[in-house]
């Protein structure tokens, strides 16, 4: 008879599964439910138990929305509003014994929206063979984790990640793993959020490595997310207050929030560029938990004891475009190219139609520049940072799309996946397994020894590793986007004039 795997935690014994050569602990609790008294308030540690407490079912998603399509097609949320354990962990491991492995920690992405731990896309079984402890997390989302309330600390969706990480170094030995080399890693909204951990006092010490993948480059004003907050708590008569929101069931605010969301872009006159955004979140600069945008802080040399890989998808936005109903209106492709383009865009890509330049703005503005400039600023703060695009893709429909890269790296987009697609490249199901092969080593080495494999990143030779059917190493591929925006600074995206006035600002940032 087999024995499960148990491990003794701080707040009690967990018993886990053994599937394959892993050991799989599933829904451990790693902060109180964020309900009730402790509605909108920091995290604090989870209850201690008695026994031992099964870990083989993921625990309940945090509140979300229950009928929103992801663009992965995740496995939906739910916004029931009872103190389930929404947040908990989850962990990997090939070895629980004192092997002092690598730990690589997974923060998803979601356009601060969506988040939930059983998407089979985010399995950590093959990182976790290639010989890492891998952990992933639910984190708050929306209204309940990202907007602005007075009365509650902002950024409490990223306040959850930091309590994951600190259960992470104080429990992540007994699973085979060391806590002194952590890496996190994550992609869009996740990447952003990791771009802040790296600059945030209260997350200081507890990783020494950070993977940030296709980082979205919005961060918000205090005003900003005020404004934001204000019209998504007018949808319900309320005031973005605690005593106020308190009174009102998650469902309600994730409708509120959807609601907003459709009249987005009628508030670009007033909110600036965000408005032009699939969200109406992101992390807040509040000058306390995030004192400031990273790439401020970054050149500055915060973090510069932290190795940094950083990159993106060459084709981020076609993920949104390519969707049904995604095709952008002549107005929509207007409102881009006021708002979004640091200099006339049809300069830069001459040949290509207005769709084109619309998604070849969004992916820069969004994506792509954010992630370039923050491996400028890493490296001008005296930081090791290394880069990488993906070029690769296996359909002609959305190339090497936003989210691609994460299904490589966790190797859960599968041959007959690729193969069954109605535009799939010809040899794409026989190439995936060597592309998703190559990303996952170079991840891994990178968390075990702090290099993935090619020169660091310098702005003069601006070295990229560049992910296709055969990888290579060479100059940054982007040239033509780089000069474009080469002048731009990103910094925190401020509300640009109040509701009624006629004093618009010069610009969208602080």
């Amino acid at each position: 008879m087999t024995v499960e795997p148990r491990v003794r935690t701080a707040a009690g014994v967990v018993r886990g599964r053994r599937e394959g050569n892993v050991a799989v602990f599933r829904g451990i609790p790693y902060a109180a439910p964020p309900f009730g008294p402790r509605r909108f308030a920091a995290p604090v540690a989870a209850q201690r138990w008695d026994g031992i407490r099964d870990a083989v079912v993921f625990g309940p998603p945090v509140p979300q929305a229950t009928n929103r399509a992801s663009v992965m097609s995740s496995v939906s949320g739910r916004t029931d509003d009872g103190s389930d354990d929404c947040l908990s962990l989850n962990v990997w491991s090939p070895d629980l014994g004192t092997a002092r492995l690598p730990v690589m920690v997974w923060i998803q992405g979601g356009t601060y929206l969506e988040n939930n731990c059983a998407n089979p896309h985010y399995d950590g079984a093959k990182l976790a063979a290639s010989g890492v402890v891998m952990v992933s997390m639910n984190y708050r989302v929306g209204v309940e984790g990202f907007a602005h309330i007075a009365g509650a600390p902002d950024n409490r969706g990223i306040l959850d990640q930091i309590a994951a990480l600190r259960w992470v170094r104080d429990n992540i030995a007994a699973f085979g793993g060391d806590p002194d080399n952590v890496t996190v890693f994550g992609q869009s909204a996740g990447g952003a959020c990791i771009a802040a951990l790296l600059v945030m006092p209260s997350a200081a010490g507890l990783f020494r490595r950070a993977i940030s993948q296709s980082m979205p480059g919005t961060y918000f004003s205090e005003r900003l997310a005020a404004a934001i907050a204000t019209t998504i708590a007018a949808e319900l008569g309320a005031k973005a207050t605690v005593d106020e929101l308190a009174r009102i069931p998650p469902r309600a605010l994730t409708e509120a929030t959807a609601a907003v969301i459709q009249k987005m872009p009628e508030f670009v006159e007033s909110w600036g560029p965000m408005a032009l955004t699939p969200t109406p979140f992101s992390p807040v600069v509040d000058g306390a938990v995030l004192p400031e945008a990273p790439w401020r802080a970054l050149a500055r040399g915060a973090a510069r004891d932290i190795d940094l890989l950083v990159g993106h998808t060459r084709d981020e936005y076609r993920l949104y475009t390519s969707r049904p109903g995604g095709a952008p209106s002549d107005a929509r492709i207007a409102a881009a190219f006021d708002h979004l383009a640091p200099t006339d865009c049809r300069t830069a890509y001459p040949d290509a139609t207005p769709g084109q330049r619309y998604e070849l703005l969004n992916t820069d503005w969004l994506f792509r520049m954010p992630s370039l400039h923050l491996a400028d600023a890493a490296h001008t703060g005296g930081g090791s940072v290394w880069l990488y695009e993906l070029c690769w893709s296996f359909n002609r429909e959305q190339g090497a799309s936003h989210c691609l890269d994460f299904l490589l790296v966790f190797g859960t987009l599968g041959a007959d996946e690729v193969r069954a697609h109605r535009s799939a490249h010809p040899n794409a199901a026989n190439e995936i397994t060597q592309v998703s092969t190559d990303m996952r080593t170079d991840w891994v080495n990178f968390a075990a020894t702090g290099g993935p494999g090619w020169a660091p990143y310098d702005p003069r030779t601006r070295t990229t590793r560049v992910y296709d059917a055969t990888p290579t190493t060479r100059p940054y591929p982007e040239e033509r986007s780089r000069r474009m925006w080469s002048t731009h600074q990103f910094d925190t995206l401020d509300r640009l004039r109040a509701p009624g006035s006629n004093d618009r600002k010069s610009g969208a940032q602080e």
